[in-house]
């Protein structure tokens, strides 16, 4: 193993950290927790089965795999260690199916995808001489559902009317005090970002660190300020406009609707295509999205 690989299994295993228990680097995260990625990983790869329709058991790893293999042996072992005498790489098979139910190719594709030096904690939305409006983004904490038109499965049906659906959850961070974001995106891709709000003004940025797609959404909430102010009053929904380059590379501006999920026990963190006669969408989305006159800017 050179140095170099250290340095993309480090990569990796920070990637996990923050993936999974939403912290830092590899080094913060416990023996216990890196049992759970274990199992959480091992959780995605008998879905993956499962959705393939493959028979044959999934190739599971072992429950101490990451701690003891990866962590002890490799990353403590030869930590600030210029020389790797004796240092035997990780099996690349194992890393390409970790990196695999996570959305990438294999582990090669992985570490491509991060040699830019660009850290999602660079993202930034600042507006000078203005508070944060921290009463509304707290309000903000949860789990939502967004909403917004998709193009249809099959290109032969052009005029099939579809929504896409993707999880979202936006949390406060336990160590920088910031608003973050994470949301679901096609063929288990994951977008993450940042949450700001200014006045009755909200600010989403967000990129996904697979491929060139950057999100920035923007809503206002008009009287917020003064509805939070009722004790019963709760938000649960948001209209955005949003923008984003598309599937087939061009600039593209969206409607989207925000729904806040009460009730978490069934909530899907996927991303999913519905046709707009599906039942399980909510009646006021389809009424909101089938106006697309009204609803969504011709950016061409």
């Amino acid at each position: 193993m050179k140095k170099e690989d250290l340095l993309h299994l480090e990569k990796l295993m920070n990637f996990l950290a923050a993936h999974f228990v939403r912290k830092n680097a590899w080094k913060d995260v416990s023996k216990s927790e890196w049992m759970y990625i274990a199992e959480e990983l091992n959780r995605l790869l008998e879905e993956e089965n499962k959705r393939n329709r493959i028979r044959k058991d999934a190739d599971l790893l072992g429950t101490n795999y990451l701690y003891e293999h990866l962590i002890v042996n490799k990353l403590k072992a030869y930590e600030g260690k210029k020389n790797m005498d004796g240092a035997s790489k990780p099996n690349l098979s194992k890393l390409s199916r970790i990196v695999q139910v996570l959305g990438y190719n294999n582990y090669f594709d992985f570490i491509n995808s991060h040699e830019e030096a660009f850290s999602f904690n660079d993202l930034k939305i600042e507006i000078p001489k203005v508070a944060v409006n921290t009463k509304l983004l707290d309000e903000l904490i949860g789990f939502w559902y967004s909403f917004n038109r998709n193009l249809p499965d099959n290109p032969d049906k052009i005029n099939e009317e579809r929504i896409w659906r993707s999880s979202v959850e936006i949390y406060k961070s336990e160590t920088s005090g910031e608003y973050l974001i994470e949301r679901s995106g096609g063929d288990n891709h994951k977008y993450y970002g940042k949450v700001t709000a200014y006045a009755d003004y909200v600010f989403i940025i967000m990129n996904s660190n697979t491929f060139i797609r950057q999100r920035h959404f923007i809503s206002r909430l008009k009287d917020i300020n003064e509805k939070l102010k009722q004790p019963d009053y709760k938000l649960s929904e948001m209209h955005f406009i949003s923008t984003c380059i598309s599937f087939n590379q061009e600039p593209i501006a969206l409607f989207e609707i925000f729904q806040k999920v009460n009730n978490t026990k069934n909530f899907v963190t996927d991303s999913v295509s519905f046709l707009m006669e599906s039942k399980e969408l909510p009646a006021g989305v389809v009424a909101h999205l089938k106006n697309t006159e009204g609803n969504r800017i011709n950016y061409r």
